[in-house]
C-alpha cells in the first residue's frame, strides 16, 4: 500500500511515522528545515512515553513521489486550493483522496442525498477550483482528534488521541475505505468507518465555529471562555446558529450543546489554533471553519446574526495581523 502524507506536519508526522512503522510504503512531502531534518535523521516521534525514529522517504515535491493509492492531506483549509496541481501529480484513476482537514470539506455536497447534491461551496472551494483538479468522487472524509506538536524539526510529540474517523461521501463502506482502516489500524489507531461522515465533521466543527473565532477576539483559552458567563452565553448562541444549519442539512448530533460545550471546558487552559496562528502570524482557518457555515446557513435560509458579526470581527482582526487576504 502506497500512501502519501501531504503538508506533514504534527499529524502528518505521526501519520507518517506509525504508518511506516508498521510496513506502509510512506511518502512525505513537506518543505524548509522540517523537510531537511527528516531527510537527515528520519521523523522522531514521542508518543505515550515512547520515543522512535521512523524513515519514509520524504521530499519536496510531489512528482517526486509517484502515483499513490492514497493521498492524506493534514493541510490548514487554506492551503487545499494552492496546494491542489502538486496533490493531483499523485492522483492515479484509482487513487484516494483522504481530507485530514478541519472544517467543512471541499466535496460536502458531493454524493448526498439533498437538493444541494454536488453544490460547489464557495468558502473552500472558490469557483469550483478544487474540485476541477481533485473530482470529489476521489475523496475519503477523515475527522482527526489527535493532538500533536512539532517541537522543532523533524520532531513530533504525540500529546493525546488516537482516533481517525473514515467516511465515505455517499455513506458506503468501500473496499478502498476498508483498506485504509485495517492500515491505520495496524498502525496502532482507532479508525472507525462511519456511514454518515458529516455528522461526524459537525461534531468537531461545532465546537470550533465559535471556540475558535471567540478565542482570536479574545485571547482568551478555553477554560477561561467557558467559565465567562458573558463568552460562554455567546459561544453558545454560536453553536445554536450552527446546529439550525446542520440539521437543516440532514445532520444528527448525539450530543446536546452544553455537553459539547463542557466537553471543550474539559480541555482546560488550551489555546485554539486560531488563537495560535493569530499569535505567530500565520494564516488563520476561518473561512471553512466559520465561514463556510454562514455560507450553508444562508443557502438553507437559516439566520445567522451573531455567527454573522463574529465572522466579521474576526475578519477584520486578521486582516489587521496580516493572517487574511
Amino acid at each position: 500500500m502506497r500512501i502519501a502524507i501531504f503538508g506533514a506536519g504534527a499529524i502528518g508526522g505521526l501519520l507518517a511515522a506509525k504508518l511506516s512503522r508498521a510496513g506502509a510504503e510512506v511518502t512525505v512531502i513537506a518543505r524548509g528545515p522540517h523537510l531537511a531534518a527528516m531527510q537527515a535523521r528520519g521523523i522522531v516521534l514521542r508518543s505515550g512515553g515512547e520515543q522512535f525514529s521512523a524513515h519514509p522517504l520524504c521530499v519536496a515535491d510531489a512528482g517526486e513521489a509517484g502515483i499513490q493509492d492514497y493521498v492524506v492531506v493534514t493541510l490548514k483549509a487554506h492551503g487545499l486550493p494552492g496546494a491542489a496541481p502538486q496533490i493531483a501529480r499523485m492522483m492515479g484513476p484509482n487513487s484516494a483522496l483522504v481530507t485530514g482537514i478541519n472544517g467543512v470539506p471541499y466535496w460536502y455536497f458531493h454524493g448526498l442525498d439533498s437538493e444541494f447534491r454536488g453544490r460547489v461551496v464557495e468558502s473552500v472551494d472558490p469557483g469550483g477550483a478544487v474540485s476541477r483538479i481533485l473530482p470529489p468522487s476521489c475523496a475519503i472524509g477523515c475527522v482527526v482528534y489527535p493532538a500533536a506538536e512539532v517541537i522543532e524539526p523533524g520532531v513530533i510529540e504525540h500529546t493525546y488521541g488516537d482516533r481517525f474517523v473514515l467516511g465515505e461521501p455517499d455513506g458506503t463502506r468501500s473496499p478502498r475505505i476498508e483498506a485504509l482502516s485495517s492500515a491505520l489500524i495496524g498502525a496502532g489507531f482507532k479508525a472507525p468507518v462511519r456511514p454518515r461522515i458529516r455528522d461526524e465533521i459537525w461534531v468537531k466543527l461545532w465546537g470550533n465555529m465559535a471556540f475558535n473565532p471567540i478565542s482570536a477576539l479574545t485571547g482568551a483559552t478555553l477554560a477561561r471562555m467557558t467559565e465567562q458567563p458573558d463568552l460562554r452565553a455567546l459561544i453558545r448562541t454560536v453553536m445554536v446558529e450552527g446546529r439550525g444549519v446542520a440539521e437543516a442539512l440532514g445532520v444528527r448530533f448525539a450530543i446536546d450543546v452544553d455537553r459539547r460545550i463542557e466537553g471543550a471546558a474539559e480541555v482546560g487552559a488550551h489555546k485554539t489554533s486560531m488563537l495560535q496562528d493569530l499569535e505567530r502570524g500565520r494564516p488563520m482557518e476561518i473561512d471553512a471553519l466559520t465561514g463556510a457555515v454562514v455560507e450553508l446557513g444562508a443557502l438553507v435560509g437559516h439566520e445567522m446574526p451573531a455567527s454573522r458579526t463574529v465572522l466579521a470581527l474576526v475578519r477584520e482582526r486578521a486582516r489587521q495581523a496580516g493572517c487574511y487576504d
